[in-house]
């Protein structure tokens, strides 16, 4: 197992002049693919991913580097905080030389702190609950007085200790602890108000060396009327739900067209929403009343269908959702309802053994699903009117002896403008994507599979479009295909192997079983098995998966990944480890 790990999803390596031939040779002269030129970071170190050929000497500042059998390199170098400079050199036998320079600018990650107040909070409007805490807060010096003035109430703000925290992507390279560094810059203060209204913009005062300065914010506060709150109704496919006022913030279950709420904050163009999540404005409408969305709920019923088991919750109102799985559970939580059910149906169902249910708070409904196996195959959930539709997905029926009545999609990652990481030679990530994945096709449908592909041709495909396909496809599985890189604190010489990105708890057995198949039987090194957000381990209508089967900026791996004879083998184990864990699933 390896210390590091990679972040070829998050970083796409730039790209010099790329070779799109798969078959790759190496010019006579140095070549670099990483970084590009001006490059800047707040790493401590910086890799060169780069190839020259064999028969000579390559430098980076005068001093010799490792190099793979075939020439290709990726030594990781110090930073210092500013400007670098770098020269790499390749010798031959002959003792001509080429060279590349580049400039290489650290950034410092602690906050600079200025003389003046700035970065005030609310930077945009924003809107809470009478008797809610705000925490107000502005950068300025430690040794400032700081307070804010709204709604005749004056507040202190006090310096704030900086506990650092690294980007997600540290994780993958096992550097994601948290860190105290001292001041961090901030001042902050918390304060309630109960008077409903716009209270206008907080005015912010600073004393410093005997000085004072005031700066207003631009942001302004309103206290919503908790007695008429404004409700909306979500008309995006599916509401991006989150813990929090911004991207940054986690996902929570999507929330179904139609879904209806109150609203109990607003922080610029985001609503929080009754139930605690927060949802992008443009992705609702406002609603002609001021009255709760709320409902009861009665009887509950089922149907079976061929491929699926549709469970019928009829509400009143679209109420938010979420969705919980475990191995052998499949939990669907109501908010804003209230339970008057004596009666539930269930037809017989290939999945579904008992429906327990409980009301463990007065607005809210717990519905277990208790499976009749581990392996849950994907769902959907649609408001069809008020009518809440749950649809389970049924195994696949496979026949006897082969992967006849699977399908199985493919996408070769990135294409297009889109390169994705860049090996040694400059070979990019795109191509090899395409070239696996034309062969893991050829190898699945020598099996009976039906094999989709998100494209065949370099060409661009939007995330949404490729997630669209899955929506729509509903396949036994769905397989995203990728090859690694690292971020720039990363150790791009030392780390190698087969890695897998799952989100949906019935992705998980497929993504950890696939990890080890190869690993165990292409005798590779193990990056490991992450549970990652990303766009193509989202999609729940199937097990996804999303599959890095190497590093490109690795230089051995790199001779690995580009031999032709390797891809047929990592083909064909792909396959093989398809078919076992469909086997298994389907206990054939």
């Amino acid at each position: 197992m390896l210390k590091s790990a990679a972040v070829g999803l998050f970083t796409s390596l730039s790209l010099a002049t790329p070779v799109l031939a798969q078959n790759i040779r190496t010019s006579d002269r140095l070549h670099l693919s990483y970084p590009p030129t001006n490059h800047q970071t707040t790493a401590e170190q910086i890799f060169f991913i780069g190839s020259a050929p064999n028969n000579g000497t390559v430098t980076v500042n005068g001093q010799n580097i490792n190099r793979s059998p075939l020439g290709h390199f990726a030594p990781s170098v110090p930073l210092q905080v500013g400007s670098n400079e770098f020269t790499l050199e390749f010798r031959n036998a002959n003792g001509q030389t080429s060279q590349i320079r580049r400039t290489i600018t650290r950034l410092a990650n602690t906050p600079t702190v200025s003389n003046s107040l700035e970065n005030l909070y609310p930077a945009v409007d924003i809107a809470r609950q009478p008797g809610e805490l705000i925490c107000f807060q502005a950068q300025a010096p430690e040794a400032a007085q700081v307070s804010v003035r709204l709604a005749n109430q004056s507040i202190p703000l006090q310096p704030q200790a900086s506990i650092s925290l690294p980007p997600n992507s540290a994780v993958l390279t096992l550097t994601n602890d948290a860190l105290v560094t001292g001041f961090s810059g901030q001042h902050q203060g918390c304060h309630s108000f109960g008077q409903i209204g716009n209270l206008g913009k907080p005015t912010y005062t600073m004393t410093l060396n005997g000085a004072t300065s005031t700066t207003t914010s631009v942001g302004t506060l309103e206290i919503l009327d908790a007695q008429n709150p404004e409700a909306i109704a979500v008309t995006s496919f599916a509401g991006v739900a989150r813990t929090g006022a911004s991207t940054n913030f986690s996902r929570l279950t999507p929330l179904p067209q139609g879904t209806q709420a109150s609203v109990t904050g607003k922080e610029g163009e985001w609503l929080r929403l009754d139930y605690g999540a927060w949802l992008k404005a443009a992705e609702t409408t406002t609603l002609n009343t001021t009255v709760p969305p709320r409902s009861i709920i009665r009887s509950v019923r089922s149907q079976t269908f061929v491929d699926r088991t549709d469970v019928i919750f009829p509400l009143q109102t679209p109420v938010p959702v979420t969705v919980q799985q475990s191995d052998d559970t499949f939990t669907l939580i109501l908010h804003n309802t209230t339970a008057q059910t004596d009666t539930i149906y269930l037809s017989q169902s290939p999945v579904i053994r008992r429906l327990d249910w409980y009301q463990p708070e007065p607005d809210l409904i717990r519905y277990d699903f208790r499976l009749k196996q581990g392996q849950q195959w994907g769902y959907e959930l649609n408001y069809a009117g008020t009518n809440l539709v749950l649809s389970l997905r049924h195994p696949p029926q496979l026949s006897a002896n082969s992967l006849a009545g699977s399908t199985i999609w493919l996408d070769p990652g990135h294409g297009g403008t889109e390169f994705g990481a860049a090996g040694s030679t400059g070979y990019p990530e795109k191509a090899i994507n395409l070239v696996i994945s034309n062969k893991i096709k050829q190898a699945l449908e020598a099996k009976g599979a039906m094999v989709s592909m998100s494209r065949t041709e370099d060409v661009n495909v939007s995330l949404g479009d490729r997630q669209k396909m899955i929506r729509e496809q509903k396949p036994t599985v769905a397989l995203s295909i990728h090859y690694n890189a690292l971020p720039d604190a990363g150790d791009a010489e030392n780390t190698a192997g087969i890695g897998m990105f799952w989100y949906n708890a019935h992705a998980h057995d497929l993504a950890q079983f696939l990890h080890d198949e190869l690993v165990q039987n292409l005798n590779r090194p193990s990056y490991g098995v992450f549970w990652n957000n990303l766009a193509l381990t989202r999609p729940h209508e199937a097990p996804s998966v999303l599959l890095e089967l190497g590093f490109m900026i690795n230089p051995t791996e790199f001779e690995w990944i580009t031999d032709p004879a390797a891809q047929d083998q990592l083909a064909g184990a792909i396959a093989d480890a398809v078919e076992n864990w469909l086997m298994i699933k389907t206990k054939r």
